[in-house]
């Protein structure tokens, strides 16, 4: 069994890359992000306030979480509830720092995203997966790309859902609180940096296929 792990900030397009990567590998894709959100939707229906951090971790560490691990098919269930569309509005983009910076509910949440990937072979992405979910993976990668870079590409990807306030909220803002918490923004020691800003999803793949050859898994 193996791992890839993928970090990286909003924008970089690691869910992209993680998913076309384990597509090609025949892996499981792990969107830990996914998982955080999912906590943000539970809580907002919950009624649990933003601040409340205590409610908050409790919440984490109770819920009934389902994730699909198929790269060509995105399923997250809570309670048996299909919140896959819930966990991309705009609001649980605004909300779910109160969740990634949520120490205990971090720790919950690395805890789920290690079983799911003992169970064999996965490409993971997300923003502590090089040093904290994975630090032995096989291959190890920080993706960076500059701030319009990354704005552009969430900009593309919402067409036109929010403003330019609310972008750079969703982009900017996010990483720096979820920097307070979690290094996505230096490479550590053994973790390869790609810099995205001007390569193509195809290139960006094709760098990563590189080091997951020299690390010993069967590339085709």
């Amino acid at each position: 069994m193996f791992t890839i792990a993928i970090d990286g900030p909003s924008g970089s397009g690691k869910s992209t890359a993680a998913k076309m990567v384990a597509r090609q590998l025949g892996a499981g894709y792990l969107d830990t992000g996914a998982m955080y959100r999912a906590v943000a939707v539970g809580c907002m229906n919950a009624g649990i306030d933003h601040e409340d951090e205590e409610g908050i971790a409790a919440y984490c560490h109770n819920m009934e979480l389902e994730i699909s691990t198929d790269p060509d098919h995105e399923s997250v269930r809570l309670g048996g509830v299909d919140v896959t569309q819930a966990i991309r509005a705009p609001e649980v983009s605004a909300w779910v720092s109160a969740v990634s910076t949520n120490p205990a509910c971090r720790v919950e949440l690395v805890r789920r995203q290690q079983a799911i990937i003992a169970g064999g072979d996965f490409v993971a992405e997300g923003r502590d997966i090089t040093t904290v979910v994975a630090p032995e993976a096989k291959v190890r990668v920080l993706l960076t790309a500059d701030p319009q870079a990354r704005m552009d590409r969430r900009g593309a990807e919402l067409a036109g859902a929010v403003d330019e306030a609310g972008l750079r909220d969703q982009v900017l803002r996010r990483d720096r609180d979820d920097s307070t918490l979690v290094n996505f923004t230096t490479a550590s020691t053994g973790v390869v940096t790609i810099d995205s800003t001007f390569l193509t999803p195809a290139e960006v793949v094709g760098r990563i296929l590189l080091l997951a050859k020299r690390a010993g898994l069967d590339v085709d």
